[in-house]
């Protein structure tokens, strides 16, 4: 009998076992979060990522540009930020614009000039232009009817004079008392004349109080500050959807068009990010590429400055524009996915690129990073910074309640809100993880990806850690437990998740039914993983297969249903392999047509590692042998070997639940890594089965309800332990069977011919 397994093998299972001893070593001595630092540096607060941090550094050294390029969640906006902290902080007062950008009357309507000018002398020129402009505002001549009153009362006193003296000359001569009437009504007159001016000049006065002169012509000369560093201190555009209006600039809409009071160009100017911004943030480069802004862009990298225009073909503002050049010396600090990156290599011979990598770098995001003692510290102080933060958070929502109230008047409040009482000494501040919450919370990134590695895709962790977090104040715990992270990763599901969970629910009552209803035979329970595309994580699920083999058909596999090339192309590699055993053993091969049935999987099937499952299901219905239901498979076949696949963890962790029935699962030798973190936190040993090893993973406490896992190096250690047969013995059956099919073809043809 040929053994595949070595004694080095066995040892190399057993070391496995040795994982969660090495990680307590390798997260150090701490019995909580509480005791755990978080570094000053800013740019170490981003972990995991060590080359795009060393990158980031060289970088602001010589203040050229960065492209970052990763998976979203990767921790690209957060080192944006960290940068421009960094470079804040050591160059900022240097870097910072110190001269304010001053708009002009151009030469006609709609042209402009722009300065930079110092702010004190752009103060002085204000101050002074405004007081001359507001002193001719108020220079107005007050209504005056002086000389007309002046000319009436000289009349009125000769006449009241000419009444004298003929007043004393009718007493010696009569008739001048006539010219004495005549010379008083004339008094008279001359009175009332004058206090009608009087009034008149008060009414008028009166009337005329408060106006002023219109100045709106000189103040349309005046020039308008269009940026002023004193008032932007912001050493960072932050820019998500970048355009000509808020990259560049513009002129807004003239609202005063109606009267022939037009605004004039200079004071609708406004200046965007390449004229104000020391540094320009995209947040997302696939947005620039579909707005057309990239050709501006390059330009403006190029030449380092720009002239401002107006941004629409029609209306008010379009042909407006600045005489003279806006400096634009910025560093471009830009995001994007893979996907992006492949357009910018093809767009224009990868111009941008090209102009990045000048004075600059690309950075590649690790999706992934090593598990080693390093990484596992830093998952650490990652779970202290989100502490911190929530804490803050807690502060900025709750404070002035706190303030105000106490802690008493936030559990009443809190009651409100989660319509339940709460323990009275209910406090809404941020519980510290234990050592077994820190490790849930490695274990989740190790399960999110392979090959012994932690996801550097985090920004799904952290909401986790917060919904741990919120079970624990709810529990009143005075630390984050590990069920509470549990719980939070049971809540805390993608929308891919969430399906995942309702396909589980009914792949059990699937399974239970065909379980009841067959002999097993030609049924087998693969594995499979859907990915989740916001958060790239995977989520495992049981994928029952069918499978049948009829004699004398047309020699051909079929395999109906939605599936990929890859999947089709594993159906046919297995049809190889079986025709290989075929060879090996000499039986006659008369042509063989197979069926293959992905039972309900009616969102279709990509990938190969299905294919040991639909190698064992295939045999199992050939030789008639039923295949054992509670047990799961997976695997890529390449001839007898089994070679490694994705999701190994997340397919394992799938059917681990007690009420899915499963007892275990074969998975690769190759994947035997992909165990490690399912052993945290639980109680574990080693195991055989014959001569496959593997580890038995107790899902209850104290050594209750086991869950199987072996490693197959073959179809044939896949078959031991699914449906007990040995190679020999599967062999010996496959000649028998074949055998009978050649004796029976034979029968059928002489009783055709006779």
């Amino acid at each position: 009998m040929e053994i595949d397994y070595k004694k080095a093998d066995y040892n190399w299972i057993k070391e496995l076992m040795q994982y969660p001893r090495i990680l307590e070593e390798g997260l150090g001595d701490f019995e909580d979060t509480s005791r755990i630092s978080v570094p000053e540096d800013p740019i170490e607060k981003v972990i995991f990522q060590d080359k795009a941090k060393e990158s980031i550094r060289k970088i602001a050294q010589n203040k050229g540009h960065i492209l970052m390029v990763g998976r979203p969640g990767t921790g690209k906006s957060m080192l944006a930020n960290m940068f421009n902290e960094v470079l804040d902080k050591s160059l900022g007062d240097y870097l910072r614009p110190k001269e304010l950008i001053v708009a002009y009357p151009g030469k006609d309507k709609n042209h402009i000039r722009v300065a930079y000018e110092t702010p004190d002398k752009i103060d002085n020129l204000l101050t002074k232009i405004n007081e001359a402009i507001e002193s001719a505002k108020n220079n107005t001549e007050q209504f005056n009817l002086s000389d007309q009153i002046k000319s009436v009362v000289k009349i009125k006193k000769a006449l009241l004079w000419a009444t004298c003296i003929s007043a004393v000359a009718g007493l010696f001569f009569s008739p001048a008392f006539i010219f004495t009437g005549l010379a008083g009504i004339g008094a008279i007159f001359m009175f009332m004349q004058e206090n009608n001016h009087k009034a008149q000049e008060k009414i008028q006065r009166e009337s005329y109080r408060g106006r002023e002169n219109s100045v709106k012509h000189l103040y349309d000369m005046l020039p308008e500050v269009l940026y002023d560093p004193r008032k932007d201190k912001e050493l960072m555009s932050r820019i998500s959807e970048p355009d000509s209006r808020n990259m560049k600039g513009g002129f807004r809409h003239d609202p005063y068009q109606s009267g022939h009071l037009h605004t004039p160009a200079h004071k609708r100017a406004y200046l965007g990010a390449h004229a104000k911004s020391p540094l320009i943030y995209i947040d997302e480069l696939k947005t620039l590429i579909k707005g057309g802004y990239m050709s501006d862009l390059l330009e403006i990298m190029q030449n380092k400055k720009f002239i401002l225009e107006g941004g629409k073909n029609t209306g008010s503002g379009a042909a407006d524009r600045s005489e003279n050049r806006l400096r634009a010396e910025n560093i471009i600090v830009a995001c994007c996915n893979h996907d992006t990156l492949e357009y910018l290599q093809r767009e224009g011979d990868g111009a941008f690129l090209s102009r990045i990598e000048d004075k600059g770098e690309i950075i590649r995001m690790d999706s992934a990073v090593p598990e080693n003692q390093k990484n596992i510290k830093q998952v650490a102080q990652y779970i202290k910074q989100e502490i911190i933060c929530l804490e803050e958070e807690f502060k900025e929502a709750w404070g002035e309640v706190i303030k105000n109230e106490g802690y008493e008047g936030v559990r009443k409040r809190s009651e409100h809100i989660f319509g339940r009482s709460l323990p009275t000494d209910y406090k809404l501040q941020a519980r510290e993880f234990s050592r077994g919450a820190v490790t849930e919370i490695i274990k989740e990134l190790r399960c999110r990806s392979s090959d012994r590695k932690f996801s550097s895709i985090l920004r799904p962790i952290n909401g986790i850690i917060k919904t741990a977090e919120l079970e624990a104040i709810l529990d009143n715990s005075q630390l984050v437990e590990p069920v509470h992270v549990r719980n939070a990763l049971g809540k805390h599901l993608s929308l891919e998740g969430a399906l995942s969970k309702e396909i589980i629910a009914h792949k059990k009552d699937l399974k239970k039914y065909i379980s009841a209803m067959t002999d097993s035979i030609g049924y087998v329970v693969g594995l499979a993983v859907i990915n989740s595309q916001s958060g790239d994580q995977m989520y495992g699920q049981p994928l029952p297969i069918h499978c049948q083999i009829n004699a004398g058909g047309a020699d051909t596999v079929i395999a109906p249903g939605k599936i990929g090339d890859i999947a089709k192309a594993a159906v046919q590699n297995v049809r190889a392999s079986i025709k290989k055993i075929f060879k090996k053993i000499d039986a006659p091969y008369i042509g063989y047509e197979m069926h293959v049935e992905y039972i309900q999987a009616h969102g279709g099937v990509e990938g190969d590692s299905a294919s040991v499952a639909i190698d064992i299901a295939l045999i199992s219905d050939y030789i008639k042998q039923p295949v054992n239901q509670k047990y799961g498979a997976t695997g890529s076949l390449t001839g007898d070997i089994v070679l490694a696949v994705g999701g190994v963890t997340e397919k394992i962790r799938s059917i681990m639940d007690p009420a899915l029935g499963m007892e275990g699962a074969c998975i690769p030798w190759q994947n035997k890594y992909d165990i490690e973190p399912l052993l945290i936190n639980t109680e574990y040993e080693f195991i055989t089965k014959d001569e496959v090893p593997g580890i038995r993973i107790y899902r209850i406490e104290k050594g209750k309800d086991p869950f199987d896992i072996y490693f197959c190096k073959t179809k044939y250690n896949a078959y031991k332990i699914l449906m007990g047969l040995g190679r020999e013995e599967v062999e010996a059956r496959m000649a028998e069977r074949s055998t009978k099919d050649l004796e029976c073809m034979r029968k059928m043809r002489r009783h055709y011919i006779t």
